[in-house]
């Protein structure tokens, strides 16, 4: 099998030096293991991508060394894909439709009964109003509505995978508290601190857990290297390749850059912008320096 890592920046802004250090991991990584390292474009939220940020992301990874074969995967090319995936799981009733904005989401999990709302990889865990009041309808006959947000359920999901040794991952990196080797999780962890998450947003005709995990395997990666941030989410992208059928890679967790004040950069982080400082100057060995490279 080919050893193959990828790079997948989103084209809404500058790539800074989190970008940097991310992608030349992973370039690192192929090169040792004498693989391949390929480049993604995430860009299916058309509303804020942009063709200028997306040819500085090319420039930009040139200019730091990095080589990718092309054509260069663009998950917008990929919705009808995205949707023949949405399709199967609709059809055996493992998605349903969801009206709820981020307000009726913060209400219903704060409410005085429920205590203090649970924070999951995609910010408040859903409560599960939308599931229950679909629970009665036998969703399965219709096609899966392109105008509404779906959401998995996460129980009934996991309730449709008979294999344990599917509920676990191979972290070559660590999580947020030192998880390394075979991580495992339960079906009751998944449903309690990760819920329903949206596989397809209503303005996008998917998300990013459910591209990532399609174009993860149609690219052959054999290895996911991204930020510690992303770890928790690895649980949703198992599940997701369990139920589609998909393999599962070697996942690779790696440590954030921070600024000064020890917050994560942002790409609103124009002062940390790679093309920042080759404007000032700076090398390719120079950025390896400042990232620890």
């Amino acid at each position: 099998m080919t050893f193959v890592t990828r790079f997948a920046p989103s084209p809404t802004g500058p790539l800074h030096l989190g970008h940097a250090y991310s992608a030349m991991i992973a370039s690192d990584m192929a090169r040792s293991e004498n693989g391949q390292f390929l480049l993604r474009i995430e860009d299916i939220d058309q509303s804020r991508s942009r063709r200028h940020w997306e040819d500085q992301i090319y420039d930009d990874l040139k200019w730091l060394g990095l080589t990718w074969p092309k054509p260069v995967l663009r998950q917008s090319d990929r919705l009808s894909i995205y949707d023949r995936a949405l399709d199967r799981l609709w059809k055996r009733g493992l998605l349903y439709p969801c009206v709820c904005n981020r307000k009726d989401i913060a209400a219903a999990a704060s409410a005085p009964q429920e205590g203090a709302p649970l924070l999951g990889p995609d910010g408040i865990v859903y409560p599960g109003t939308c599931r229950n009041a679909n629970q009665a309808k036998d969703l399965s006959r219709i096609h899966h509505p392109r105008n509404q947000a779906l959401r998995l359920d996460v129980a009934k999901a996991c309730r449709a995978i008979r294999d344990p040794a599917k509920f676990q991952f191979s972290e070559l990196g660590s999580g947020p508290d030192g998880e390394t080797g075979t991580v495992t999780f339960t079906p009751d962890e998944m449903a309690t601190n990760i819920g329903d998450v949206v596989l397809s947003r209503r303005d996008m005709g998917t998300s990013y857990h459910l591209s990532v995990v399609l174009d993860d395997a149609a690219q052959g990666i054999t290895r996911v290297v991204r930020g510690r941030d992303l770890f928790e989410a690895t649980r949703i992208h198992v599940l997701l390749q369990a139920l589609l059928n998909l393999p599962t890679p070697e996942y690779f967790h790696h440590d954030l850059i921070r600024d000064d004040a020890g917050k994560r950069l942002a790409k609103r982080d124009d002062a940390r912008a790679i093309s920042k400082y080759r404007a000032e100057g700076a090398s390719p060995a120079d950025i390896r320096h400042m990232v620890g490279l």
